[in-house]
């Protein structure tokens, strides 16, 4: 896909969304982390009938840039669950919010209490910011960088986008729920991924991010139609005209969406967005 996002949407032609909001893993990704050749072309058709795309992820900006240069994105994308509204063609944050740290230490403290020890890694704040991951925690994102931290003081000793929680015996939904018991009024908490539990600024989530990118486009939640495959899709559904989960998405997810196509393996995205083209069936 060549310029993906670049075009400031129009009339969106025969499209009935003007702006198409993608999630990366387990969504627009395939599972070797690339977007095939088939979800590139129909994006960039959605794009050359006047519709918008945005990238919506969990990943911080240095986690999703690599993404985007491969896709010759140059439009708006939201990274950090919301928490970063990104200029890709001009490298530069428009918005970025952090999670206030002393608030964040307080929140891990209050879980352990509860569940005992958990391993925790960081996402810093920017452009460039790092992941920290302390003793224990396993990272499950793929080949992506990050540094070990072996002083856990030191995850919070600059800016934060999120922390990341694993534990050692409870799985994804149990630690989630049980965090969110706790600490559900100081902080948000989020199942992302398989291995990936995160502590958020209170209040926030991906539709904060999304509403923000199409206020700046000039759209509105009735011109969005929006792709995903796990629980913190959820506000991005909610907020969206019509929400679409990948075949393999969580069963939360699944619940609240308005259709479920194939999975990101089998082009899910792509099957929709042909169909909205007028090219051809999408998935059930």
């Amino acid at each position: 896909m060549s310029a993906a996002g670049t075009a400031r949407p129009g009339t969106g032609g025969h499209l009935p969304y003007r702006l198409i909001a993608t999630d990366l893993d387990g969504t627009l990704l395939r599972d070797d982390h690339t977007v095939s050749p088939r979800s590139r072309e129909a994006l960039a058709a959605a794009v050359t009938a006047g519709a918008a795309h945005v990238v919506v992820t969990g990943r911080a900006v240095p986690w999703t840039r690599h993404i985007l240069d491969d896709l010759g994105y140059r439009g708006l994308a939201v990274c950090g669950q919301g928490a970063q509204v990104y200029h890709a063609g001009e490298d530069r944050l428009l918005t970025s919010v952090t999670l206030d740290r002393r608030v964040a230490a307080l929140a891990v403290a209050k879980i352990e209490a509860e569940t005992g020890p958990l391993a925790l890694a960081a996402s810093r704040d920017g452009l460039a910011g790092e992941v920290l991951v302390g003793p224990g925690y396993a990272v499950t994102d793929g080949p992506l960088p990050y540094t070990g931290c072996p002083d856990r003081a030191d995850l919070w000793a600059e800016p934060l986008v999120k922390l990341y929680l694993q534990h050692p015996r409870l799985d994804d939904d149990a630690l989630a729920q049980a965090a969110r018991s706790v600490v559900g009024d100081l902080v948000g908490v989020v199942m992302a991924g398989p291995g990936v539990v995160e502590l958020l600024p209170a209040g926030l989530t991906k539709a904060t991010g999304l509403s923000l990118a199409a206020r700046r486009l000039g759209l509105r939640p009735a011109d969005t139609i929006a792709f995903g495959d796990m629980p913190n899709d959820i506000p991005m559904f909610g907020w969206a005209a019509h929400g679409v989960a990948m075949a393999g998405a969580h069963p939360e997810l699944k619940a609240v969406a308005d259709e479920v196509t194939a999975s990101n393996e089998e082009d899910g995205v792509a099957l929709v967005v042909e169909r909205l083209l007028g090219r051809g069936a999408a998935g059930a």
